[in-house]
């Protein structure tokens, strides 16, 4: 059932007779376009989902218990009459019956009957309509094992005479195991509150079913194959056959097996059922052994005609043969219940021809978060939420489908490469800025530029998907390290620029730098994270500035090279790649703009940087004062003295 809602409003979804078990909710956002959506730049939208349920119950439900007869009264066509009964195990047909309907006005009776809920789409309807005084009846072979089955009547007369009727309900049921029999649930004692039935007594079979029970004894009486589930991580689960992995598979009676996925966390998951048939054991080539998974309960009675189907449920066929000998299935997130998988030996020219044949089925059955863990193209992510695991395979490089295996959109190789290499070689245009740094006497930003160069090459040859991936270490921490770097870079560029005394720039490199490892860490995608310490920085520049410009009563910096040159063309390549990295960004066009990105903020650290003081030649620490007049500078007091 789908809902939407573009604006403030109520939507109310009215449920009758809803299905036992849980229900979810999921809301779906759409998306933005593609658009990389950097936080703090774009305005987001708000959405607010406030679910709420109400409940209302029936009290004092009527109980149908087997082989007794149960008179009620529909009072009118707007009150229609509820009933439940409970289905036994081992249960392999249902029968039931009206009978007895009347009218108070003595007019034409007509009803309908029906059965079993119809909220869940893998169910199915079953309607019964009954007309006149004649017994009506119907027949459901494999209902739910273990559930209460409810029963609605609806008055169709349109007078408003309420119409008395008479309904019986009974079981014929198949007890697991090779030597199983028949048992009937029709004389089950049970109470009124509702309580489980008990043991079974003699069966009171209708006349309809009675002349059937001696020839369909053998076709539904099923071999149990005992199995052992083993949990072994989170939503994974592996069933193991007591007797070995293969189990004989025979045509005079199918072979059982029961895979509970009823814990309530093994919904999230996939359901992963794998055949191998063995050639040798199958004297018959022409037999095929067909399957049946199916969850409540199981397909007692296989055929080729058969759709794999029980009374309100649609199961999932499978066959092998001497000609196809492996199959396999996946059930994506299935439903919290006991499934059952069925075999059966069937011949193309009647059961009679392998009456004396034997199949040797191996089978390999497990629950697992992601099948095959997402191939290569994905990576397989669990959800919680609310106490509920869910799985899901994230896929990268273009690839979709639940286990990325569909191409349809994928990226060639050489796309891959080459969004590999732009990503990764974009960052060697830091290598003009690192040189520039050193030659002017600026190590620390050097250093900081080379740190930044080396993480971002790795990271992003890491983030890459598909087969171009190189990770050198954990993909958090080279995450981690290239937004430190690349915000650290900023940092030490403008305080770089403002010319402050250098005690106190290192002491606010080392102080900024610690600030951005902690918010960092808080909020990696943060826009302030950037945004914060560049305005600090731009605020300490421009009062370094103000003061260097009022001391020297001109403007600061005072050569017009030094603005045309330099600044002027830093800043705009600055300016141009935020604009790049927060508003032209996309999923599609990501490989070439980031790059873009990588390239103007190296290069326009490359023209921000200041020049070299004119005093004092590159490495002057290694060289020693010679005895001749030469101008020194006192770094505390920007004072010249002659020596």
């Amino acid at each position: 059932m789908t809902l939407s809602s573009a604006v403030q409003n109520n939507t109310f979804v009215n449920i009758t007779a809803p299905a036992a078990g849980d229900w979810f909710i999921a809301a779906h956002l759409p998306e933005a376009a593609g658009r990389i959506e950097v936080k703090g730049f774009s305005t987001p939208c708000t959405y607010m989902f406030q679910p709420d349920m109400f409940v209302l119950r029936l009290i004092d439900m009527p109980v149908l218990e087997p082989g007794v007869a149960l008179p009620q009264t529909v009072v009118s066509p707007a009150k229609p009459l509820h009933v439940k009964v409970f289905v036994p195990k081992y249960t392999a047909r249902m029968w039931f019956e009206l009978r007895s309907c009347g009218t108070s006005g003595q007019t034409a009776c007509t009803v309908r009957v029906v059965l079993g809920s119809i909220t869940l789409p893998q169910s199915f309807q079953r309607i019964l309509t009954c007309t006149g005084n004649v017994n009506c009846s119907l027949g459901l072979d494999s209902p739910p094992w273990e559930k209460w089955l409810q029963i609605m009547v609806e008055n169709l007369g349109t007078a408003n005479a309420d119409v008395s009727v008479e309904m019986v309900a009974s079981f014929t049921a198949c007890k697991l195991g090779s030597t199983s029999s028949f048992l009937n649930f029709s004389s089950l004692n049970q109470s009124q509150n509702g309580a489980r039935p008990g043991n079974a007594g003699s069966p009171a079979l209708p006349a309809g079913e009675a002349s059937h029970n001696t020839s369909d004894q053998r076709s539904l009486c099923v071999q149990n194959q005992p199995v052992v589930r083993e949990d072994l991580d989170v939503v994974s689960v592996r069933y193991r056959l007591l007797n070995g992995p293969s189990v004989p598979v025979y045509s005079i009676f199918p072979t059982l097996l029961l895979l509970g996925l009823n814990t309530g966390m093994d919904s999230g998951g996939s359901l992963v059922v794998n055949l191998l048939l063995n050639k040798t054991s199958l004297s018959l080539a022409n037999a095929t052994v067909l399957a049946c998974v199916s969850a409540a309960s199981p397909v007692l009675s296989l055929n080729t005609t058969q759709n794999c189907s029980t009374a309100f449920f649609q199961g999932y066929p499978l066959s092998v043969s001497a000609s196809s000998t492996e199959a396999m299935l996946i059930v994506l997130y299935p439903e919290t219940n006991d499934w059952f998988l069925s075999l059966q030996l069937i011949c193309p020219k009647g059961q009679g021809e392998c009456n004396n044949a034997e199949a040797k089925v191996t089978i390999l059955a497990y629950l697992t978060p992601c099948f095959n863990d997402c191939g290569l193209y994905g990576q397989c992510s669990l959800l919680r939420r609310h106490g509920y695991l869910y799985a899901g395979c994230s896929c990268k490089a273009g690839w979709s489908g639940w286990s990325c295996t569909d191409d349809t959109k994928a990226q060639s190789v050489s796309a891959q490469n080459l969004a590999t290499l732009l990503l990764t070689l974009s960052n060697l245009m830091f290598l003009p800025a690192i040189v520039i740094a050193v030659y002017r006497y600026c190590l620390v930003e050097a250093s900081v530029y080379t740190y930044t160069m080396f993480f971002s090459t790795f990271y992003h040859a890491c983030d890459q998907p598909g087969v171009a991936v190189l990770c050198i270490m954990d993909y958090d921490t080279l995450q981690y390290c290239d937004f430190l770097g690349s915000v650290v870079s900023i940092w030490v560029t403008i305080l770089c620029m403002s010319r402050v005394k250098k005690i106190l720039k290192y002491v606010l490199f080392v102080l900024g730098t610690l600030f951005i490892a902690m918010s960092l860490q808080l909020d990696r995608r943060g826009v302030w994270n950037m945004m914060g310490p560049c305005l600090f920085a731009l605020i300490i520049m421009i009062v370094a500035w103000v003061y260097h410009g009022v001391k020297r009563r001109h403007c600061y910096p005072s050569s017009w090279k030094r603005w045309v040159f330099y600044l002027l063309p830093g800043i705009t390549l600055a300016f141009i790649a935020i604009s790049v990295y927060a508003f032209m960004e996309t999923n599609e066009n990501y490989y070439y703009t980031h790059s873009i990105w990588h390239v103007l903020v190296a290069s326009s650290v490359a023209f921000l940087l200041p020049p070299r003081d004119k005093h004092k030649k590159p490495w002057a620490w290694s060289q020693k004062l010679t005895c001749r007049y030469q101008i020194c500078q006192n770094d505390r007091e920007e004072l010249y003295a002659v020596t």
